[in-house]
């Protein structure tokens, strides 16, 4: 570890969450003690939490108030973690449809947060300090099992409006403090693409962190142009918010001359999970119990592909209890060869959102068009079909609040993105059916998009 980065780690940054009146620091040490705790004494442990967790949200937030009352469930019994079965899944519809009542009475602070899901339907909802503070401490200890920390020079290509907006003087000044320096993952262009690499080669960053889809194709695209990315020092790539493919991990690891880190999560359910120099995704269990259940919401055994559910076990301001994700996933009883006690997701499936392509060839992330759908009001769920260069559509199921204004937005803004020529045709529909790949699935292979299973040739 250098000098600057030991300052990052040790102080710039613990001053830096002590004024924002986080206490990720100590939570960071008191996790890499306890992932090396035997799987017993972590069970203990969850169990014991999960039992104060669900006290509390019975106590402070009227959703669960009435809900215990109701099924005569007392959370002072609670003995292990087993006893969320006896609690029934939180759908999407239930926090959009009590999201003032899943606030805890007396809450500190909270930040509104909204996402797309993985399933197409809008989510708002809200998140306070001990949910911050876990989180970031929980990516903060994966970030370490890989011999880098805080304070080393980072390039993060990511799209997330909230992320991208919010590149105020203050927080420009904490990234450069930092070193860690973002790109825009949305319009991938061969003029982008070139900037990126060249951006990649000047700054030779420690780590790399983003979707997979976005650090693949920039790979790709310096494989094309005979660009050598393997000399600049990078230490490992970060990716995350996707499915990774096998193919992604490869071109990534070959160009850049690192190994691949996979992690799971989103931002509602939480940091799940992050993948060790062993291969195994590490749940992050001190904060968060993971279930997979099968279609009739029984248990799905080690091993058995199920739906993930999750408990966030910070979120007692606005609590996630038995979450679903939508996504698809297996869960592993067989221990890690790297030691840890921390449990083991084994597989995750049917989460992804590629690419794009605008008329004119460029080449975006799927999320820019994502993010002008899901916020818009009365858009209960979407999915957004690019059948070809010439035509996009995109199907809602609206409730009263979505009219002619809001699909003269849609139409507007996707126009903006992919061209003023194409067609963009906005089909209200009473129902759309889950599919394991989530809402579209773009695979961007020099200039070939499959798009449904159809094959489109890019200008």
């Amino acid at each position: 570890m250098s000098l600057y980065t030991a300052l990052c780690s040790n102080v710039f940054f613990p001053l830096h969450e002590r004024i924002k009146g986080h206490d990720s620091v100590a939570l960071r040490k008191h996790l890499e003690e306890s992932q090396w705790w035997p799987a017993e004494q972590l069970e203990t442990y969850r169990a014991k939490r999960l039992r104060q967790f669900l006290v509390d949200i019975g106590q402070r937030v009227p959703y669960y108030q009435q809900l215990f009352k109701q099924l005569n469930f007392a959370p002072n019994a609670v003995r292990s973690t087993a006893a969320l079965q006896l609690l029934p899944l939180l759908a999407k519809s239930d926090i959009r449809e009590n999201v003032d009542k899943l606030k805890a009475e007396g809450y500190g602070p909270l930040t509104r947060y909204n996402t797309g899901g993985s399933s197409g339907e809008p989510l708002i909802f809200y998140m306070g300090k001990g949910r911050k503070n876990h989180d970031v401490a929980a990516k903060w200890r994966a970030t370490r099992w890989w011999g880098v920390d805080i304070g080393d020079s980072e390039l993060v290509v990511w799209g997330s409006p909230m992320e991208i907006g919010a590149q105020d003087r203050v927080r420009r000044l904490r990234d450069a403090l930092l070193r860690s320096r973002l790109l825009p993952a949305f319009e991938m262009s061969p003029q982008n693409l070139d900037r990126f690499v060249e951006t990649i080669r000047v700054t030779r960053p420690t780590m790399l962190f983003g979707y997979p889809s976005s650090l693949s194709l920039i790979a790709q695209h310096a494989r094309h142009k005979s660009v050598a990315m393997n000399n600049l020092g990078i230490k490992v790539a970060f990716v995350t918010s996707e499915k990774l493919y096998e193919e992604q991990r490869a071109i990534i690891s070959e160009v850049f001359a690192c190994p691949v880190a996979n992690g799971y999560g989103a931002r509602d359910a939480g940091f799940i999970a992050h993948q060790c120099p062993e291969g195994s995704l590490h749940i992050s269990a001190e904060d968060i119990i993971v279930e997979t259940v099968r279609p009739d919401g029984s248990p799905a055994a080690a091993g058995e592909a199920g739906e993930i559910v999750v408990t966030h076990m910070a979120t007692a301001d606005f609590p996630f209890v038995r979450y679903r994700t939508g996504d698809i996933g297996v869960l592993d009883d067989k221990p890690c060869a790297c030691g840890r006690g921390l449990p083991v997701l084994k597989e995750v499936q049917g989460r992804t959102t590629d690419f794009v392509v605008a008329r004119n060839g460029t080449i975006m992330h799927g999320l820019a068009l994502i993010y002008t759908v899901r916020d818009l009001p009365g858009v209960e769920r979407f999915k957004i079909e690019q059948s070809s260069l010439d035509q996009t559509i995109v199907k809602v199921v609206a409730g009263p609040a979505f009219g002619a204004a809001e699909e003269a937005r849609i139409i507007r803004d996707f126009k903006a993105r992919l061209g003023e020529a194409v067609d963009i045709r906005v089909e209200r529909v009473s129902d759309i059916a889950n599919e394991s790949s989530g809402k579209f699935r773009y695979v961007v292979s020099q200039v070939r998009v499959f798009g449904n299973g159809k094959e489109v040739k890019s200008a």
